[in-house]
């Protein structure tokens, strides 16, 4: 997968989150969680974008590794949203999305560091 596809990507994983937690039940805990998503969901493509203009390789590695860690957040909340929500196609399409950004991100820090 090369950049430009990865930042449209990470570009829609932000986008079906903003539609997920807009389409989520008022509930305090939805409230919580849905910012809490929000937050990470859209840091992961904003982030990758930055890394994308790393200023060195070490500059990379360390961005990449925030865009890692924003997908694996991500996923926690997605997974939380799932166990207290009644069944989404759109939850488990983004619990997919999620666990796969985080397995590129992870990926891209271990080729970048040469391991």
């Amino acid at each position: 997968m090369d950049k430009n596809e990865l930042l449209k990507r990470t570009k829609r994983f932000a986008l079906e989150v903003i539609n997920l937690v807009n389409s989520l039940q008022y509930k305090p805990s939805n409230k919580k969680i849905g910012n809490q998503l929000l937050d990470s969901g859209t840091s992961v493509g904003a982030n990758y974008r930055a890394a994308c203009r790393g200023k060195s390789k070490a500059d990379f590695i360390y961005k990449i590794k925030v865009v890692e860690e924003e997908a694996d957040e991500s996923l926690f909340w997605l997974e939380l949203l799932k166990e207290t929500n009644p069944p989404t196609i759109l939850i488990d399409k983004l619990l997919k999305e999620a666990d796969e950004l985080t397995a590129i991100f992870t990926a891209i820090v271990k080729t970048s560091k040469g391991l």
